[in-house]
């Protein structure tokens, strides 16, 4: 075969190096209290911050527990730990307590490092960090290429962990999780402090480590997918009692619960409506073996939605203490909804003047419900105020305080017509 020559213009970047085994070898797993022990001695003992990762099963098991956690400290080294052999990991959290953990994307890792007795007073987290400083793909592996220059195999990062034993392809690629991740702050947060966003970022690291776990919601069957395609209260009676029947059997399973059942075919249901066990069998999504197993739980569930009293039917929309959707705050309030269009407009473009991501500027919902209701007087102080209680940060509130009262002053006719420059 005949090779074609490479144009000048066509010279390709060498590849970067790939991080492929851990410096100091791979750790043996810890699942006992003994070894346990020694890593709590050795980690306390370390020096610097804490490097913390843990892998779920997601899409196999019941809940978000962990079923690994990492860790690496100058001084201690990696440590791979095995909670469903060692579920109290207090010891180790309450020696790494003052200590910053540096995570990426914390908020996916500490309600399950909670759940086992770990939780951060300090925090650096790489892929909050990597949005702050307008980084445009925040990924581990990307920021690791992007500010190390190191490429990151993520080739596990989608496995069961709750195999047991677990593979050593798998203990490689999670103990490379955290190799460098002290090294990826440290590039980091020099990246911010050149940016003068350093200060910014660490305020929002630490509004994540002090923020408690979220409430559990109130009606969490208003999650399934596609619930949009469901128009009436009794077909919607139908999915809420199709899902607790399904959440039950994977708690009692101690599986996924799309596993048993996808959300599709609950809403396939909830529109069909049928009446008997041969009819839901041929309602799309229960056809599998897994749907045709518990055939006679998911009829009996329908025909529980079917029966339920007209008083007892759930709501249209999901109980709220906010402004409607803004979709439809043109219909409901016309002024509204040019205020919230000048707001938008106004975070918009600051957040691009700063290389910002819009949500990470301020909480969408929290620039809904002040436009929603403006503050009296309305002016920057008002709106401050305003954005504070619903959880804003200082450096938030500088940037958009003094824009957003501008913005909807400006589109308040009766206001804007009596202000000085009207």
């Amino acid at each position: 075969m005949t090779s074609t020559p490479t144009e000048p213009d066509q010279v390709q970047e060498p590849e970067l190096p790939l991080l492929s085994a851990p410096a100091d070898g791979l750790p043996p797993v810890v699942a006992d209290e003994a070894a346990l022990a020694q890593v709590v001695a050795a980690f306390a003992a370390g020096t610097g911050p804490v490097a913390v990762d843990a892998e779920r099963a997601s899409g196999y098991r019941y809940g978000q527990r962990a079923f690994l956690v990492q860790l690496r400290r100058e001084g201690a080294g990696t440590a791979l730990i095995d909670p469903a052999a060692l579920p109290d990991l207090s010891a180790l959290g309450e020696v790494l307590a003052d200590v910053e953990w540096v995570l990426h994307a914390a908020n996916q890792d500490l309600p399950c490092l909670a759940e086992l007795g770990m939780r951060p007073s300090r925090l650096f987290d790489t892929e909050l960090g990597s949005r702050i400083a307008g980084l445009p793909r925040v990924g581990l592996s990307a920021v690791l290429e992007e500010l190390l220059g190191l490429r990151l195999a993520k080739e596990h990062s989608a496995v069961d962990w709750s195999t047991r034993p677990l593979p050593e392809p798998w203990l490689n690629y999670a103990a490379l999780d955290v190799e460098v991740l002290v090294q990826l702050r440290d590039a980091l947060a020099e990246r911010l402090a050149a940016q003068g966003k350093l200060d910014w970022a660490l305020q929002e690291f630490a509004h994540v480590a002090a923020t408690p776990p979220p409430v559990p919601l109130a009606e969490p069957w208003r999650r399934v997918s596609g619930l949009h395609a469901v128009r009436s209260r009794r077909q919607l009676a139908v999915v809420r009692e199709l899902w607790l029947a399904r959440d039950a059997e994977a708690r009692r399973k101690d599986t996924s619960p799309g596993r048993l059942l996808p959300d599709s075919a609950i809403v396939a249901a909830a529109r069909a409506l049928p009446r008997t066990p041969q009819t839901l069998a041929g309602t799309p999504g229960f056809t599998g073996r897994a749907s045709r197993t518990k055939l006679t739980t998911w009829a009996e569930a329908v025909a529980r939605g079917l029966a339920t009293p007209e008083a007892d039917l759930p709501a249209q929309s999901p109980r709220s203490d906010g402004p409607p959707p803004p979709r439809v705050w043109a219909a409901k309030d016309p002024l509204a909804a040019a205020r919230l269009s000048a707001a938008r407009a106004a975070v918009t473009s600051i957040a691009e003047q700063h290389g910002l991501p819009v949500e990470n500027l301020l909480q969408p919902d929290a620039l809904r419900r002040v436009v929603w209701t403006p503050p009296e007087p309305l002016d920057a102080a008002g709106v401050r105020a305003a954005l504070a209680a619903r959880g804003a940060r200082p450096w938030q509130l500088d940037l958009v305080s003094g824009p957003v009262a501008e913005a909807v002053l400006a589109a308040r006719p009766e206001e804007s017509a009596d202000s000085p420059t009207g």
